[in-house]
């Protein structure tokens, strides 16, 4: 049955690419620290079932040391001038853009048709795999029409992913942050220090606590499905759920929309953040973050007033 194994078999051969051409780029006076960095992300998705736990501790230690010591610099090798890109801009036009929306057709398309399908493809994964084969589907019609040399899209997926760091797994690694607070309880001690913030008797202080702790876990540990386990299970649950017979799809609901604004306002939020204002090459890498911020405010107040009126029918 196609599944993950499809998914990171395929990511698996993009991070080895990646870590073989940062090992041949001479430009680069990093590249021995990228083409770790980018071997050790390989391994992971290819033979992380095998190395266990401590194995794949071990193995995350490395990609802390190779960042945290900086390790990592940008590609030097060039694939096209800025010439270049401009006449082939000026040729194709908006054209450029249909590769790109390749992938979110095929992806629909077959998660609707794969889930028809249970004997070839898992269920649970369809959208993955059905998202896998739209960016392979949109390579090859990129090779087809473009005609690139063979190592061209291999090479930008390099210079893109140089741009982008270390921040490219911190996502990963925060949602596994979450899972581990989740298993040793952290839900429970945090519902222990709310119960003595919240005032007796205050269901709306139950519900501010609940929402700006979504909002603060969220920009502690970068990812609002990270701080929901511990959020819900500290004070969703218990608290607005248990005493207060809240209705709780919708303290789920509005409780992530509460954390997703914490996640307009961190750093910890690596590839919503400080991906995009490094792609842009801005000079200040917090430029995104201050441009959110006056947005998130307001949300998150207007989350608190959501949720106490609505989650409580």
């Amino acid at each position: 049955m196609i599944g993950f194994n499809l998914v990171y078999g395929v990511t698996g051969l993009a991070f080895v690419a990646f870590a073989l051409l940062s090992a041949t780029d001479g430009a680069n006076p990093k590249r021995w620290g990228n083409a770790a960095f980018y071997a050790l992300v390989a391994t992971s998705y290819w033979a992380g079932d095998y190395l266990g736990d401590v194995g794949n501790g071990v193995l995350v230690v490395g990609l802390v040391v190779i960042a945290g010591f900086k390790l990592m610099g940008r590609a030097g090798r060039a694939t096209t001038s800025h010439e270049e890109r401009r006449a082939e801009a000026a040729a194709r036009g908006n054209r450029l853009f249909l590769p790109a929306l390749v992938i979110p057709a095929v992806a629909l398309t077959g998660t609707l048709a794969f889930k028809q399908l249970p004997a070839l493809v898992d269920p649970k994964q369809a959208t993955l795999v059905a998202l896998s084969l739209g960016v392979l589907f949109a390579l090859a019609a990129c090779y087809a029409w473009l005609r690139p040399h063979p190592v061209t899209p291999l090479a930008e997926g390099t210079r893109l992913m140089d741009s982008v760091g270390w921040a490219a797994v911190l996502p990963q690694m925060l949602a596994s942050l979450g899972a581990v607070f989740a298993l040793a309880g952290v839900g429970q001690v945090v519902g222990g220090i709310a119960g003595g913030i919240i005032p007796e008797g205050s269901k709306l202080g139950a519900v501010a606590v609940y929402a700006l702790g979504m909002a603060g876990f969220t920009m502690i540990m970068g990812n609002a499905f990270a701080a929901f386990p511990v959020m819900f299970a500290g004070v969703g649950m218990p608290v607005l759920v248990g005493l207060w017979s809240g209705d709780p799809i919708r303290v789920a609901a509005i409780g992530m929309l509460s954390g997703f604004c914490g996640t307009l306002m961190t750093p910890m939020a690596a590839n919503f953040n400080l991906v995009p204002a490094a792609l842009l090459e801005l000079k200040d890498p917090n430029a995104v973050i201050k441009a959110q911020v006056p947005t998130a405010i307001p949300l998150l107040a207007a989350n608190v007033v959501l949720l106490y009126l609505l989650a409580f029918p």
